[in-house]
């Protein structure tokens, strides 16, 4: 076969260091914007972007020229590199160092861009840590808490 075909769509889930409520509604949706840019320069496609103000959900369409691992360290370094000129209070900004990646099929899209939609509605009754252990629960993840937050 003389051509490459992938159609891989991902959940990518990651926190600010320590889940610091630091993503203020006045850089969010530039942040965002900038988060699908990054995507858009690594060769995929973002879907859907959101989240509260201690973490992102990104939806996307992995490329099949670029690894996930590639990707995820691509959208964190350049956007707190970014983040970081948004004022002294985002002088010392992180990412948490680890990061959550999970397939979805393209029938799962609409109900994936809803729940995103809803991010903020839905922590006001559930913290960040019980949204990733249900979802890792959801994809027969194992996990060692000792190892997940940081």
């Amino acid at each position: 076969m003389p051509q490459s075909f992938s159609v891989v769509v991902l959940h990518i889930v990651f926190s600010t260091k320590n889940r610091a409520p630091i993503i203020r509604r006045d850089v969010e949706s530039d942040l965002h914007a900038f988060l699908g840019g990054i995507t858009r320069d690594c060769g995929c496609v973002a879907l859907d972007i959101g989240g509260t103000e201690d973490h992102v959900h990104l939806l996307c369409s992995l490329s099949r020229t670029i690894t996930i691992a590639s990707l995820v360290e691509d959208v964190k370094t350049r956007s707190s590199k970014w983040l970081k000129t948004k004022g002294k209070s985002y002088g010392q900004f992180h990412w948490q160092n680890g990061y959550g990646a999970f397939s979805i099929g393209k029938s799962q899209e609409g109900a994936l861009k809803r729940y995103i939609a809803r991010q903020k509605e839905h922590h006001k009754r559930v913290s960040f840590q019980d949204e990733f252990r249900t979802i890792l629960r959801k994809y027969v993840v194992q996990w060692d808490e000792r190892y997940v937050w940081d």
